[in-house]
Protein backbone atom coordinates (compact mmCIF):
# COMPACT_ATOMS: atom_id res chain seq x y z
CA UNK A 1 0.00 0.00 0.00
CA UNK A 2 1.36 3.30 -1.18
CA UNK A 3 1.21 5.80 1.76
CA UNK A 4 -0.10 9.11 1.58
CA UNK A 5 -0.24 12.44 3.67
CA UNK A 6 -2.73 12.52 5.42
CA UNK A 7 -5.96 10.39 6.96
CA UNK A 8 -9.49 12.21 8.21
CA UNK A 9 -10.21 11.39 11.83
CA UNK A 10 -12.84 12.78 13.83
CA UNK A 11 -13.82 16.16 12.26
CA UNK A 12 -10.14 16.51 11.34
CA UNK A 13 -6.72 15.50 8.88
CA UNK A 14 -4.08 14.25 10.85
CA UNK A 15 -0.78 12.38 9.67
CA UNK A 16 -0.83 9.28 8.48
CA UNK A 17 1.91 7.70 10.79
CA UNK A 18 -0.35 9.10 13.60
CA UNK A 19 -3.65 7.46 12.26
CA UNK A 20 -3.57 4.81 15.23
CA UNK A 21 -5.89 3.07 17.76
CA UNK A 22 -5.25 1.00 21.01
CA UNK A 23 -4.68 -2.34 20.80
CA UNK A 24 -7.50 -2.93 23.37
CA UNK A 25 -10.08 -0.83 21.06
CA UNK A 26 -13.56 -2.80 20.67
CA UNK A 27 -13.76 -3.41 17.29
CA UNK A 28 -10.57 -5.34 16.73
CA UNK A 29 -11.38 -7.61 19.31
CA UNK A 30 -15.34 -8.20 18.36
CA UNK A 31 -15.51 -6.89 14.66
CA UNK A 32 -17.62 -4.46 15.64
CA UNK A 33 -17.10 -1.55 12.62
CA UNK A 34 -19.28 -1.08 9.28
CA UNK A 35 -16.80 0.50 6.50
CA UNK A 36 -17.54 1.75 2.84
CA UNK A 37 -15.18 1.12 -0.25
CA UNK A 38 -15.20 4.14 -2.59
CA UNK A 39 -13.16 4.72 -6.20
CA UNK A 40 -12.18 8.30 -6.96
CA UNK A 41 -11.12 8.53 -10.83
CA UNK A 42 -9.21 10.79 -12.40
CA UNK A 43 -11.78 12.74 -14.84
CA UNK A 44 -11.36 16.26 -17.23
CA UNK A 45 -12.17 18.37 -14.53
CA UNK A 46 -10.36 16.88 -11.96
CA UNK A 47 -10.39 13.81 -9.20
CA UNK A 48 -14.27 12.83 -8.87
CA UNK A 49 -15.89 10.50 -6.72
CA UNK A 50 -17.78 7.83 -7.63
CA UNK A 51 -21.36 7.87 -6.62
CA UNK A 52 -20.31 9.23 -3.22
CA UNK A 53 -23.96 9.73 -2.18
CA UNK A 54 -24.77 6.14 -2.32
CA UNK A 55 -21.87 5.15 -0.70
CA UNK A 56 -21.86 6.93 2.04
CA UNK A 57 -25.91 6.47 2.49
CA UNK A 58 -24.90 2.75 2.30
CA UNK A 59 -22.60 3.12 5.35
CA UNK A 60 -25.52 5.05 7.10
CA UNK A 61 -27.68 2.04 6.55
CA UNK A 62 -25.02 -0.43 7.99
CA UNK A 63 -24.72 1.73 11.11
CA UNK A 64 -28.31 1.93 11.60
CA UNK A 65 -28.74 -2.22 11.30
CA UNK A 66 -25.99 -2.17 13.90
CA UNK A 67 -27.49 0.33 16.14
CA UNK A 68 -24.42 2.39 15.90
CA UNK A 69 -24.49 5.86 16.59
CA UNK A 70 -23.08 8.31 14.26
CA UNK A 71 -22.77 12.33 13.94
CA UNK A 72 -21.83 12.68 10.50
CA UNK A 73 -24.34 13.14 7.60
CA UNK A 74 -24.20 11.71 4.24
CA UNK A 75 -22.83 15.92 3.30
CA UNK A 76 -20.33 16.18 5.97
CA UNK A 77 -18.91 13.09 5.04
CA UNK A 78 -18.58 13.53 1.48
CA UNK A 79 -17.06 16.98 1.81
CA UNK A 80 -14.27 15.40 4.08
CA UNK A 81 -13.62 13.24 1.53
CA UNK A 82 -12.98 15.57 -1.06
CA UNK A 83 -10.77 17.62 1.79
CA UNK A 84 -8.96 14.77 2.09
CA UNK A 85 -8.24 14.00 -1.44
CA UNK A 86 -7.16 17.67 -2.24
CA UNK A 87 -4.50 17.50 0.83
CA UNK A 88 -3.27 14.19 -0.94
CA UNK A 89 -3.41 15.82 -3.84
CA UNK A 90 -4.54 12.50 -5.37
CA UNK A 91 -5.88 12.03 -9.45
CA UNK A 92 -7.49 9.21 -8.91
CA UNK A 93 -7.95 6.95 -5.47
CA UNK A 94 -9.68 4.15 -3.37
CA UNK A 95 -11.09 5.36 -0.30
CA UNK A 96 -12.12 3.45 2.90
CA UNK A 97 -14.26 5.25 5.53
CA UNK A 98 -14.47 3.17 8.32
CA UNK A 99 -16.83 3.46 11.92
CA UNK A 100 -16.19 1.64 14.51
CA UNK A 101 -16.37 1.33 18.33
CA UNK A 102 -12.90 2.49 19.36
CA UNK A 103 -10.79 1.74 23.11
CA UNK A 104 -12.69 1.94 26.13
CA UNK A 105 -14.40 -0.96 27.82
CA UNK A 106 -14.39 -4.49 26.62
CA UNK A 107 -17.01 -7.02 26.72
CA UNK A 108 -19.90 -7.99 24.43
CA UNK A 109 -21.52 -4.77 24.48
CA UNK A 110 -20.32 -2.01 22.80
CA UNK A 111 -22.32 0.87 23.55
CA UNK A 112 -20.36 2.40 26.29
CA UNK A 113 -17.47 2.79 23.70
CA UNK A 114 -17.27 5.55 21.47
CA UNK A 115 -17.71 5.32 17.73
CA UNK A 116 -15.24 6.84 15.85
CA UNK A 117 -14.98 7.61 11.70
CA UNK A 118 -11.79 7.35 9.80
CA UNK A 119 -11.63 7.98 5.97
CA UNK A 120 -8.77 7.05 4.24
CA UNK A 121 -7.60 7.27 0.31
CA UNK A 122 -4.65 6.05 -1.43
CA UNK A 123 -3.74 5.09 -5.23
CA UNK A 124 -4.89 1.39 -6.07
CA UNK A 125 -4.90 -0.05 -9.14
CA UNK A 126 -6.65 -2.79 -10.41
CA UNK A 127 -8.18 -5.30 -7.47
CA UNK A 128 -8.13 -8.13 -9.61
CA UNK A 129 -5.52 -7.22 -11.78
CA UNK A 130 -5.33 -5.41 -15.60
CA UNK A 131 -4.63 -8.70 -16.97
CA UNK A 132 -8.12 -9.69 -15.47
CA UNK A 133 -10.19 -6.64 -16.84
CA UNK A 134 -9.37 -7.40 -20.31
CA UNK A 135 -8.93 -11.36 -20.42
CA UNK A 136 -10.90 -12.56 -17.76
CA UNK A 137 -10.37 -14.39 -14.09
CA UNK A 138 -9.93 -17.90 -12.65
CA UNK A 139 -12.39 -18.72 -9.98
CA UNK A 140 -13.03 -21.95 -7.40
CA UNK A 141 -16.72 -22.63 -5.77
CA UNK A 142 -15.69 -22.27 -2.34
CA UNK A 143 -15.88 -24.28 0.34
CA UNK A 144 -16.99 -21.84 2.92
CA UNK A 145 -20.42 -20.59 2.16
CA UNK A 146 -22.19 -17.09 2.26
CA UNK A 147 -23.33 -15.58 5.52
CA UNK A 148 -27.16 -16.05 6.04
CA UNK A 149 -29.63 -13.04 7.44
CA UNK A 150 -30.18 -15.13 10.41
CA UNK A 151 -26.58 -15.14 11.54
CA UNK A 152 -25.08 -11.82 10.24
CA UNK A 153 -26.84 -9.18 8.74
CA UNK A 154 -25.32 -9.25 4.93
CA UNK A 155 -26.73 -6.21 3.66
CA UNK A 156 -24.64 -4.39 6.23
CA UNK A 157 -21.23 -3.84 5.05
CA UNK A 158 -19.77 -4.99 8.33
CA UNK A 159 -15.99 -6.04 8.82
CA UNK A 160 -17.13 -8.96 10.77
CA UNK A 161 -18.76 -10.13 7.59
CA UNK A 162 -15.46 -10.24 5.59
CA UNK A 163 -14.06 -12.61 8.37
CA UNK A 164 -16.10 -15.10 6.13
CA UNK A 165 -14.68 -13.60 2.72
CA UNK A 166 -11.03 -13.61 3.89
CA UNK A 167 -11.62 -17.56 4.50
CA UNK A 168 -12.85 -17.79 1.16
CA UNK A 169 -10.33 -15.38 -0.83
CA UNK A 170 -7.58 -17.20 0.60
CA UNK A 171 -8.80 -20.67 0.03
CA UNK A 172 -9.26 -19.90 -3.44
CA UNK A 173 -5.62 -18.33 -3.93
CA UNK A 174 -4.27 -21.51 -2.44
CA UNK A 175 -5.72 -23.33 -4.58
CA UNK A 176 -4.55 -21.51 -7.15
CA UNK A 177 -6.91 -19.62 -8.34
CA UNK A 178 -7.73 -15.58 -8.88
CA UNK A 179 -11.32 -15.63 -6.91
CA UNK A 180 -14.10 -17.63 -4.97
CA UNK A 181 -17.59 -18.00 -5.57
CA UNK A 182 -19.55 -18.41 -2.65
CA UNK A 183 -22.95 -20.15 -2.42
CA UNK A 184 -25.62 -19.15 0.26
CA UNK A 185 -27.41 -21.95 2.69
CA UNK A 186 -30.03 -23.14 0.90
CA UNK A 187 -26.75 -23.52 -2.02
CA UNK A 188 -27.95 -20.66 -4.22
CA UNK A 189 -25.18 -18.71 -5.89
CA UNK A 190 -24.51 -15.85 -3.49
CA UNK A 191 -21.51 -13.55 -4.70
CA UNK A 192 -17.90 -13.37 -4.63
CA UNK A 193 -15.80 -12.70 -1.34
CA UNK A 194 -16.17 -8.69 -2.33
CA UNK A 195 -17.83 -8.64 -5.43
CA UNK A 196 -21.73 -9.19 -7.18
CA UNK A 197 -22.25 -12.03 -9.55
CA UNK A 198 -23.80 -11.26 -13.10
CA UNK A 199 -24.23 -14.38 -16.05
CA UNK A 200 -25.50 -13.90 -19.41
CA UNK A 201 -27.39 -16.32 -20.88
CA UNK A 202 -28.61 -15.68 -24.42
CA UNK A 203 -28.70 -12.16 -24.56
CA UNK A 204 -30.20 -12.05 -21.29
CA UNK A 205 -28.54 -10.31 -18.02
CA UNK A 206 -29.15 -12.14 -14.57
CA UNK A 207 -27.79 -10.97 -11.32
CA UNK A 208 -28.82 -12.70 -8.01
CA UNK A 209 -31.07 -10.49 -5.72
CA UNK A 210 -30.72 -9.20 -2.11
CA UNK A 211 -32.85 -11.57 -0.80
CA UNK A 212 -30.06 -14.65 -1.54
CA UNK A 213 -27.57 -12.65 0.82
CA UNK A 214 -25.88 -10.84 -1.69
CA UNK A 215 -24.53 -7.16 -0.45
CA UNK A 216 -26.61 -4.88 -2.50
CA UNK A 217 -23.54 -3.31 -4.57
CA UNK A 218 -23.70 0.30 -5.96
CA UNK A 219 -21.33 -0.85 -8.49
CA UNK A 220 -23.40 -3.83 -9.42
CA UNK A 221 -26.81 -1.97 -9.64
CA UNK A 222 -24.79 0.59 -11.89
CA UNK A 223 -23.50 -2.15 -14.78
CA UNK A 224 -27.75 -2.70 -14.53
CA UNK A 225 -28.11 0.42 -15.43
CA UNK A 226 -25.64 0.56 -18.29
CA UNK A 227 -27.58 -2.36 -19.44
CA UNK A 228 -30.72 -1.44 -20.03
CA UNK A 229 -29.11 1.87 -21.55
CA UNK A 230 -27.93 -0.32 -23.78
CA UNK A 231 -31.52 -2.04 -24.34
CA UNK A 232 -30.22 -5.44 -22.70
CA UNK A 233 -32.61 -7.68 -20.81
CA UNK A 234 -32.28 -7.55 -17.24
CA UNK A 235 -33.39 -10.18 -14.27
CA UNK A 236 -32.53 -10.74 -10.90
CA UNK A 237 -32.59 -14.66 -10.91
CA UNK A 238 -32.26 -17.60 -8.28
CA UNK A 239 -29.45 -19.75 -9.55
CA UNK A 240 -27.78 -22.75 -8.58
CA UNK A 241 -23.89 -23.17 -9.57
CA UNK A 242 -24.46 -25.53 -12.53
CA UNK A 243 -26.06 -22.15 -14.02
CA UNK A 244 -22.51 -21.02 -14.02
CA UNK A 245 -20.75 -23.31 -16.04
CA UNK A 246 -23.18 -23.29 -18.36
CA UNK A 247 -23.41 -19.35 -18.99
CA UNK A 248 -22.44 -17.67 -22.24
CA UNK A 249 -21.00 -14.79 -19.76
CA UNK A 250 -19.93 -14.21 -16.55
CA UNK A 251 -18.59 -11.28 -14.62
CA UNK A 252 -18.25 -9.53 -11.11
CA UNK A 253 -18.84 -5.87 -10.01
CA UNK A 254 -17.53 -3.76 -6.83
CA UNK A 255 -15.61 -1.10 -6.24
CA UNK A 256 -12.43 -2.81 -6.24
CA UNK A 257 -13.29 -4.89 -9.02
CA UNK A 258 -14.88 -2.46 -10.56
CA UNK A 259 -16.00 -4.47 -14.24
CA UNK A 260 -14.33 -7.73 -14.28
CA UNK A 261 -14.91 -11.26 -16.39
CA UNK A 262 -14.81 -14.51 -15.19
CA UNK A 263 -13.66 -16.96 -17.62
CA UNK A 264 -12.89 -20.28 -15.65
CA UNK A 265 -14.61 -21.72 -13.01
CA UNK A 266 -12.77 -25.13 -11.26
CA UNK A 267 -11.23 -26.01 -14.52
CA UNK A 268 -14.87 -25.71 -16.74
CA UNK A 269 -14.32 -22.87 -19.22
CA UNK A 270 -17.13 -20.31 -19.59
CA UNK A 271 -18.74 -19.35 -22.98
CA UNK A 272 -15.72 -19.03 -25.07
CA UNK A 273 -12.93 -18.11 -22.39
CA UNK A 274 -12.63 -15.03 -23.28
CA UNK A 275 -14.30 -11.33 -22.05
CA UNK A 276 -17.56 -11.62 -23.92
CA UNK A 277 -19.27 -9.22 -26.00
CA UNK A 278 -21.83 -7.83 -23.15
CA UNK A 279 -19.25 -7.84 -20.61
CA UNK A 280 -17.04 -5.20 -22.66
CA UNK A 281 -19.93 -3.46 -23.98
CA UNK A 282 -20.87 -2.52 -20.10
CA UNK A 283 -17.43 -2.67 -19.13
CA UNK A 284 -16.26 0.04 -21.71
CA UNK A 285 -19.03 2.33 -20.87
CA UNK A 286 -18.69 2.04 -17.34
CA UNK A 287 -15.00 3.10 -17.42
CA UNK A 288 -16.11 6.12 -19.69
CA UNK A 289 -18.95 6.89 -16.96
CA UNK A 290 -16.49 7.06 -14.25
CA UNK A 291 -13.47 8.81 -16.05
CA UNK A 292 -16.25 11.61 -17.01
CA UNK A 293 -16.08 10.72 -20.62
CA UNK A 294 -20.21 10.63 -21.31
CA UNK A 295 -22.27 13.48 -19.56
CA UNK A 296 -25.13 11.04 -19.77
CA UNK A 297 -23.56 9.59 -16.22
CA UNK A 298 -22.15 12.91 -14.70
CA UNK A 299 -24.65 12.43 -12.23
CA UNK A 300 -23.31 9.72 -10.94
CA UNK A 301 -19.97 11.99 -10.26
CA UNK A 302 -19.22 14.24 -7.46
CA UNK A 303 -15.90 16.14 -8.34
CA UNK A 304 -13.44 16.99 -5.48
Amino acid sequence: MKETKSIWKNGQLIPWKDATTHVLTHALHYGTAVFEGIRAYETPKGPAIFRAQEHYQRLLDSAKIYCMPNEYNVEQMIQATQELIKDNELKSCYIRPLLYYGYGEMGLNPRKNKTELVIAAWEWGSYLGEEGLESGIRCKMSSWTRLDSRIMPPLAKATANYANSALAKTEAIDCGFDEAILLNTNGYVAEGPGENLFLVKNGILYSVPPEENALQGITCQSAIDIAKNFGIPTQYKRMIRDELFLADELFFTGTAAEITPIREIDGRIIGTGKRGPITEKIQTKFFQAVKGQDPAYSHWLTQV
